[in-house]
């Protein structure tokens, strides 16, 4: 018996020493706070000072951020009734205090994928296309992928080239382009910000020809033939790689939630590929590869109207789209959607 006394007596000295060993590597101090529906604030800190450095925290509006972050949690109950019987269990919420505001990320159920919202004291929340952006060094990077329609504005007329000589299908002149850029932000406001969108740009613009009308360059100039067979489809394409620069003021509401944007800027493009592509009634193509006598440089001006992740756009050439006396003086104007 009393070696068994010694040996729990040895035992329960080791145990002590190893938890005062482990307290004094990592020394915690917690506030916890009780409120009358059972809720409890538990706060950790490394030691008493980080407890002191809590009024440095705004905490109702940590709190009121906390509220609009958990009720995004999907497949949780998150209010809490007045008699404490609903909760939002394992949950953990890390609240970081940087430069730019108060950072919030949620890790619900022990998952490891965590979201995060990032509020900037209510004057920069722009949370357009949030799921496909990123940060980069400030500024927000996003990929779009517009599609629209394109048509030709004639600017003077030209006894050599009538309008209904190359006339265009409304919905067979498709416009498809594929951008990258980045989108920083210049100045911000509690209801505004003005931020300046730039990238790159490959774009593709189809004038599909109605009356069964082909394009050919001739030695002079570019004609508009008449195949004298009917034709499925013809079309004049032209590839170009762009440089856009779009201003763009961004409109948020009382919750800070973006509600619009609009911009107003320029581009300018380069012609990378041209061609003429036919198909015959029985489904046979034809795509030949020439400039015809397409202006290399194409520069303009672009509007945009963004609603939620929505980005309507329109743009103008305002050089002509062909060299000058080698084909009709007309400008492109397109118009469409990005996502």
């Amino acid at each position: 018996m009393n070696r068994l006394l010694r040996t729990f007596a040895v035992l329960t000295g080791l145990f002590i020493a190893i938890q005062a060993q482990a307290k004094s590597i990592n020394p915690t101090d917690s506030l916890v706070i009780r409120f009358a529906n059972r809720t409890r604030l538990v706060i950790y800190a490394p030691d008493k000072a980080g407890i002191q450095a809590l009024s440095n925290y705004d905490l109702n509006k940590i709190v009121r951020e906390m509220g609009m972050k958990l009720d995004s949690v999907p497949g949780g109950q998150t209010a809490i009734s007045q008699d404490g019987g609903r909760f939002l269990k394992d949950t953990v919420l890390v609240i970081t205090k940087q430069k730019e505001g108060v950072t919030i990320v949620v890790n619900s159920d022990g998952d490891t994928t965590r979201k995060s919202s990032r509020r900037k004291d209510n004057t920069d929340h722009d949370y357009d296309r949030a799921r496909r952006r990123k940060r980069n060094d400030g500024s927000n990077f996003d990929y779009t992928i517009s599609i629209g329609l394109n048509t030709l504005i004639q600017q003077s007329a030209n006894p050599a080239y009538p309008e209904d000589s190359y006339a265009l299908k409304p919905l067979g002149s498709r416009y498809f382009a594929f951008s990258a850029g980045a989108m920083p932000t210049l100045v911000r406001g509690k209801y505004a910000s003005l931020k300046l969108y730039y990238g790159v740009e490959v774009a593709w613009n189809n004038f599909m020809f109605e009356d069964n009308k082909i394009a050919e360059k001739g030695p002079t100039g570019v004609s508009f033939t008449d195949a004298g067979r009917e034709l499925q489809k013809s079309k004049l394409t032209v590839c170009t790689l762009g440089i856009p620069v779009v201003p763009r003021v961004t409109f948020y509401n009382s919750d800070g939630r973006k509600v619009c944007h609009i911009g107003f800027g320029g581009y300018v493009n380069y012609r990378l590929d041209s061609y003429r592509k036919i198909k015959e009634a029985d489904g046979n193509k034809d795509r030949r590869h020439s400039d015809y006598y397409l202006n290399s440089f194409r520069y303009g001006l672009v509007a945009h109207l963004g609603v939620r992740s929505f980005d309507f756009f329109a743009k103008y050439d305002l050089n002509p789209l062909f060299q000058t006396g080698k084909g009709p003086d007309v400008r492109t104007l397109t118009f469409g959607i990005g996502f």
